[in-house]
């Protein structure tokens, strides 16, 4: 038997974004390709929400 939320389930929809920063493991901090960090750059974050990184969950075991 098959559950009922798998006859409707669809697989996430991949969307091919440019991110422009890059995660910097010596600062712990998302910086653009010019070096500033990315969370100073508002435009960079109107346009993407967010400068979330895997850094919180490589450091902290509580997330």
């Amino acid at each position: 038997m098959q559950p009922f939320a798998l006859n409707y389930a669809r697989p996430a929809v991949e969307l091919e974004a440019v991110i422009p920063y890059v995660y910097d493991a010596g600062l712990q901090l998302n910086v653009l390709l010019d070096g500033r960090v990315a969370a100073c750059d508002f435009a960079v974050l109107r346009e993407v929400g967010t400068t979330t990184s895997t850094a919180g969950s490589k450091t902290h075991f509580d997330d």
